[in-house]
């Protein structure tokens, strides 16, 4: 699957094509790489993730946490060997991109939200100039988030960053909803006719509000945990702060039953 530009034109949310064995979805990471390496070892050596599942990332790779760098590293490692997967874009790498003058948007509140943390990440100060961090970040970390997606869809689950304004067709989704929105998403039922898997707002667990939303950011880099939903059997991997075992539950037990 190829890997579109958001400020391309194509479309805000790609159709993906194909179906796969089984689709995982991985929360907010910020920073956090053990986590995010545990975690990624767990579904390749254990649960057998290939080229017949999809994987999909839903955005904020970067910020507040200690290893941005490392994060990118990882993820531009991970697409090599699983040119499928599928990495969204998050208001965190979108910030810095406009930060760099790249594209995106709201980079004047880059630094303040955990931008100091990514450059530093990199050896540079927080105050270091445009260019020379530009000059300073490897040109594929810069490949990798200008070629960040803003949503995917596939069968019955549509994949963004933050959410979907619930008043707006797939299809008639805004830019800023995707990688910002909040209240009106998650107070209000959609009528897209399709599960939203998003990150964004962190929550202590998985949010779950079937058949509409299923929030996946734990919160990791605020102590908590990373988390992972498998979507076709329904499980759910997570790793804690700090850790590197991975726990594996039923999506069932978040449900209560």
């Amino acid at each position: 699957m190829s890997q579109h530009g958001p400020d391309e034109a194509q479309p805000l949310i790609r159709a993906l094509p194909g179906r796969p064995s089984r689709i995982f979805a991985v929360g907010d990471i910020h920073g956090c790489v053990k986590e995010a390496e545990a975690l990624l070892q767990h579904l390749r050596s254990v649960e057998g993730l290939g080229r017949n599942d999809l994987l999909v990332f839903i955005g904020d790779y970067i910020d507040r946490g200690p290893h941005s760098s490392e994060v990118l590293s990882l993820m531009i490692d991970l697409r090599r060997a699983l040119p499928q997967a599928v990495f969204l874009r998050g208001n965190h790498e979108d910030m810095l991109l406009d930060y760099l003058g790249l594209g995106g948007s709201s980079g004047e509140m880059y630094l303040e939200n955990g931008g100091a943390e990514c450059l530093k990440s990199y050896g540079l100060h927080p105050f270091t100039p445009r260019d020379d961090i530009i000059a300073a970040l490897p040109p594929e970390h810069l490949a990798f988030l200008k070629g960040l997606e803003l949503g995917a869809s596939l069968a019955e689950f549509v994949f963004v960053h933050a959410g979907v304004d619930p008043a707006r067709k797939l299809g008639e989704q805004l830019r800023r909803d995707l990688l910002w929105i909040r209240g009106d998403f998650l107070h209000h039922e959609h009528t897209l006719g399709k599960t939203v898997v998003f990150g964004h707002t962190p929550f202590e667990d998985l949010a779950i509000h079937l058949p509409f939303k299923i929030g996946i950011d734990t919160g990791l880099v605020f102590g908590n945990k990373l988390s992972a939903v498998e979507l076709v059997h329904g499980r759910l991997f997570q790793v804690a702060r700090g850790e590197t075992g991975v726990l594996t539950y039923e999506l069932r037990s978040r449900l209560g039953g």
